[in-house]
């Protein structure tokens, strides 16, 4: 007894942390603002620079992808500001990218460290800046994302550039001529304004104020303007994600050994074999030679990477992922290795340029075995400049190791076999001799080359919204094109250059058999089914003209009909629920309605770019015994806290906790989070009687659907009490 006593206090305290802790407010990254240039003249052109430190595990979206996919991208706002002109849009510096299976596309974003730059003109001597940097943070850790807006302030001066300064000499002796003296720089103010939200300075006054810039003196105009040199914010993020890095180098290695199955390397493996025999003195000069033959295949394809390193940045790597026209260059590059691969026509390198190699190769010595290998990678780039080509595009991100590191994975595979069957000549007669089944390796390369050349067009279509490849569209075309290289592993179809197969060998029969799961497995893909496996590689199902399954989820109400709503919902023709569900977006519409129908409200704060909502939705929402009791049990009112949509000026409002006038649905429904509910991430749910009181504690994401359906139940119970 005096046991349970004693832990009872503790026992307690620790659920108060614990329902403190659910509840708190999640604190916004610390923002700073500089220039690149403190004392500018009118007429100069500068850049403003904004830098953020992020908190752990958690990101910031950038702003250089599709608006439309479906995050909330970071965006600057000068309102109110004087004094100069915006050159061009705000640019992101080197931010990290990745394929998102939720909103099945490419997006952006930043970790540890963020940087924004945004170009300005200067056109008047006082120039104030005044402004909003909007952008979002979300955490795969929590499931949680936070919208935010971080103002932001500041004033300087600019000097007027004079016309001339002449000074002559005479007989050594200088003299100054009527001329007019530049104006002098005013000194700037000594403070420069954090970027900090409301919240943040509530919880810590600390973070208001910005680290004090450098105070800037100038006495005349000849003085030398001091620039802000640009500062590398993530090293680590240069050499790309650990995570990501791993299955990128498995993936070129493998690439490397695929290579060594085409026709124009496998024939390679018995002349490097002579070449090094007939050359070598002695065993020892043999194995030393060949060790050399293989480091000076991996020196030149990791050459290759390094160049690409060296040119690529943040800009190139975005412009050459997302432009229309790398994209439907590197789309006919795949068809046109595609055709050739399937035999209609060949691919050969001048002979000039072969022969030259071939010729240094034939003078022996360190230089011979250089030049050899330098003859295996031109003779053989008709075959490997596809696959070397797929791991450079796929590399592109600005980073500075990752295509190194595929290009000596590649190259690593690629070299190994060479430099064994060097060493160890008596291998080549366990090997198999060339001939027709090299043939169909190459075909096969081909059917997947032709297949992937279509990811390109996809990427350009969806940028510039040509409307060419849809979803289904794309799906159709990889049915055709796998279900025929099926047809052909079976020897069904027989192209040029194959030979006569009597019989089918049993791992062409296993090879046949997988495409055909694979074809089966695209299929429902034509209905709507998400094939989240593929969704890297697939348009984003908002594409998809005839959803099927989209369609019966939402006309399916846990086997009940769907009952006329009381009200007509507020801004139904901009917001929308899943699933079929009928709903409220205006919290007073929808208490109102929850105590005419003397049922629970359930209040799902959440936001169009809330990736961890829409996943909420698609794994949870969906599932039977959730949706019939959204769909039956309860008043349901959704408040999305970025929707930007300005209400009418009688609706407007200022905010007694930040004393901002909140002008648009998003702002209003965010600040009702804080004020009422202390929390300022989504996904959020919270369950209320008609007096306005919790019937359970609130819930944040969870995938797990039981979780949900006690969370539903618990409420339900409560409110029938």
């Amino acid at each position: 007894m005096n046991s349970i006593k004693t832990s009872f206090p503790i026992v307690a305290l620790l659920c108060l942390l614990s329902f403190s802790t659910f509840a708190q407010l999640i604190e916004p990254p610390k923002w700073q603002m500089s220039l690149s240039k403190e004392a500018p003249f009118v007429g100069d052109e500068i850049e403003l620079i904004f830098k953020a430190e992020i908190p752990e595990n958690w990101y910031v979206y950038s702003n250089d992808f599709d608006p439309d996919l479906g995050p909330m991208i970071t965006e600057l706002s000068l309102e109110g500001s004087s004094g100069f002109e915006k050159v061009g849009g705000l640019t992101p510096i080197k931010p990290k990218r990745k394929m998102d299976e939720i909103w099945e596309g490419e997006v952006s974003y930043f970790t540890g460290k963020a940087e924004f730059r945004q170009k300005v003109k200067i056109t008047e001597a006082a120039v104030k800046i005044v402004g909003v940097m909007s952008y979002q943070m979300c955490s795969d850790v929590t499931g949680q994302c936070v919208p935010y807006e971080e103002d932001f302030s500041k004033n300087i001066n600019a000097a007027i550039k004079n016309q001339t300064k002449t000074v002559e000499k005479k007989n050594d002796v200088a003299t100054s001529e009527d001329v007019d003296t530049a104006v002098s720089a005013q000194e700037t103010e000594k403070k420069s304004e954090v970027i900090a939200p409301p919240m943040q300075q509530k919880v810590d006054t600390a973070q208001t104020s910005l680290s004090n810039d450098a105070e800037v003196q100038e006495n005349s105009a000849d003085k030398q303007v001091t620039e802000v040199p640009e500062v590398d914010l993530d090293p680590e993020g240069k050499q790309g994600d650990a995570t990501s890095m791993l299955p990128f180098v498995i993936a070129a290695f493998l690439g490397g050994l695929a290579a060594l199955l085409t026709p124009c390397v496998f024939p390679m493996i018995p002349m490097t074999v002579t070449f090094f025999t007939g050359s070598s003195k002695s065993r020892s000069q043999g194995i030393r030679n060949a060790f050399i033959y293989g480091l000076s295949i991996i020196v030149i394809y990791t050459l290759a990477g390094t160049i690409v390193a060296a040119i690529q940045g943040p800009e190139f790597a975005n412009w050459l992922s997302t432009h229309w026209v790398p994209n439907l260059f590197f789309f006919l590059v795949f068809i046109f290795f595609a055709l050739a691969f399937l035999g209609l026509f060949e691919i050969t390198l001048p002979s000039g340029l072969v022969n030259k190699m071939d010729a240094k190769a034939d003078k022996g010595g360190l230089t011979g075995v250089f030049f050899m290998a330098f003859t295996l990678v031109l003779v053989s780039f008709s075959c490997t400049g596809p696959i070397v080509g797929s791991i450079l595009i796929e590399s592109a991100g600005g980073e500075i190791l990752k295509p190194i590191m595929g290009m000596i994975a590649f190259s690593l595979a690629f070299a190994i076999p060479f430099t064994l069957f060097a060493i160890f000549p008596e291998w080549l007669n366990g090997l198999p001799k060339s001939g027709g089944w090299l043939n169909s390796v190459k075909v096969v390369l081909g059917f997947l080359e032709l297949a992937l050349a279509f990811k390109f067009l996809s990427t350009a279509d969806q940028v510039y919204h040509w409307g060419l490849l849809d979803r289904d569209i794309y799906i159709a075309i990889w049915i055709v094109i796998f279900a025929s290289m099926g047809f052909y592993l079976l020897g069904k179809i027989r192209l040029p250059h194959d030979s006569i197969m009597e019989k089918l060998s049993v791992p062409r029969l296993l090879l046949a058999i997988g495409t055909f799961i694979f074809v089966i497995y695209l299929v429902p893909g034509l209905f709507g089914a998400p094939l989240k496996s593929l969704s890297g590689y697939l348009p984003p199902m908002s594409t998809h003209d005839f959803n099927l399954e989209k369609m019966i989820r939402e006309n399916s109400g846990g086997g009940s009909a769907a009952k006329p709503m009381t009200e007509e919902p507020k801004f139904a023709d901009l917001l929308h629920f899943p699933h079929g569900i009928q709903g409220y977006f205006d919290y007073d519409q929808a208490l109102r309605v929850a105590r005419k129908e003397n049922k629970p409200l359930f209040i799902d704060f959440t936001g169009h770019g809330c990736v961890n909502c829409r996943e909420m939705e698609a794994k949870v929402w969906s599932q039977a015994e959730v949706l019939s009791r959204l769909k039956n049990d309860f008043v349901i009112v959704a408040l999305y806290v970025d929707e930007r949509t300005e209400l009418p000026e009688s609706d407007w409002y200022t905010s007694t906790y930040d004393n901002k006038v909140k002008k648009t649905i998003g702002k209003q429904n965010a600040d009702f989070q804080i004020t009422k509910f202390n929390n300022n991430a989504q996904p959020y749910y919270v369950i209320l009687d008609h007096e306005e009181n919790m019937l359970v504690r609130p819930k944040a994401y969870d995938t797990d659907p039981q979780s949900f359906v006690d969370f539903l139940d618990k409420a339900k119970a409560a409110f029938m009490q």
